[in-house]
């Protein structure tokens, strides 16, 4: 027998809107954080980098550096989307 299938429920207005808000509260820091770190680890693979140090050292901090930084671009991108989709009224 097969169970009976519930029909699809939207989550009420603001049960959605106290989420994206703390999702934003988050986030919105959290990507900051991350680009200010990001950009302090490419400068010291500059540092590195000028200072003669093996490429192979540069490089892999270069690399971390940019994908730290990468990260807090995703997330401050993925704040702003829920501090815009707050501001339309859960609209999408």
């Amino acid at each position: 027998m097969k169970p009976a299938l519930k029909p699809e429920t939207k989550p009420d207005r603001v049960s959605t809107l106290s989420h994206r808000k703390r999702k934003w509260q988050l986030l919105a820091p959290l990507g900051l954080a991350l680009i200010g770190f990001g950009v302090s680890v490419v400068g010291y693979a500059v540092e590195l980098r000028v200072g003669g140090a093996a490429r192979a050292t540069w490089f892999a901090w270069g690399t971390l550096g940019l994908v730290i930084l990468n990260s807090g671009v995703a997330c401050f991108g993925e704040a702003v989307k829920c501090s815009v989709l707050m501001a339309l009224g859960g609209r999408e």
